[in-house]
């Protein structure tokens, strides 16, 4: 039997909000994910298409504060599971229904895993999906969410694509466990840009959370 190293799906319901780090720069990555963690960002994704993304997932994994997770993010084969194993993430996400789900789930490391349609999520799930990644969400925006989750009631959803400060309330009033936030919330911050405006942003997002749950 499998033994997943956290339950992703308990950790995302409480944080609400996946930022993803996808960026041009390593340093600046590593910088942005730091200060989001600091800040209270509580999970942190970072895309394989960014530079020396595994070097990124280690500094940031080891500069961590204590009940915060890194994982990483676009992961589609095999190869690419062992990689981001090997450099510590601590969960994996996909764009798609792929072979690297069946094997994180093999490893123990929990999957959130892109899907669209009804039958993509149900195969994620299957193939062992943790979490369904609904991407991109903006395409049918919080109606088709709630249209999917009629039929998979017990699928965890995190709507990610397209997801800004001001859309996150509606995904998180149909039942999306989290939003998952690129642009909106990291902006350019990983590719240098400015990070005390990353700092403000992710305020934003930390206060927007304490509406829903209150």
């Amino acid at each position: 039997m499998v033994t997943m190293t956290f339950d992703l799906t308990a950790e995302l319901t409480r944080a609400r909000v996946l930022a993803i780090i996808r960026g041009t720069d390593t340093a600046a990555a590593i910088a942005a994910g730091s200060a989001l963690l600091a800040e209270g960002v509580r999970v942190v994704e970072v895309a394989l298409t960014t530079p020396k993304a595994l070097d990124a997932i280690a500094a940031i994994r080891a500069d961590a504060p204590a009940d915060t997770f890194v994982g990483a993010g676009t992961v589609l084969t095999v190869a690419d599971v062992a990689d981001v194993a090997a450099a510590g993430a601590q969960f994996v996400v996909t764009p798609a229904v792929a072979e690297s789900i069946a094997e994180a789930a093999r490893k123990g490391l929990p999957v959130a895993a892109g899907a669209l349609t009804p039958t993509e999520a149900y195969t994620a799930v299957r193939s062992g999906a943790s979490v369904v990644k609904l991407f991109p969400a903006s395409v049918g925006g919080p109606g088709y969410l709630k249209a999917i989750r009629d039929p998979f009631p017990d699928i965890p959803f995190v709507a990610v694509g397209g997801v800004g400060l001001a859309e996150m309330p509606g995904y998180l009033a149909v039942g999306a466990i989290a939003v998952g936030v690129g642009g909106p919330l990291v902006g350019d911050a990983a590719s240098g840009g400015d990070l005390d405006a990353l700092r403000a942003r992710a305020r934003r997002y930390l206060d927007a959370v304490q509406e829903t749950l209150s």
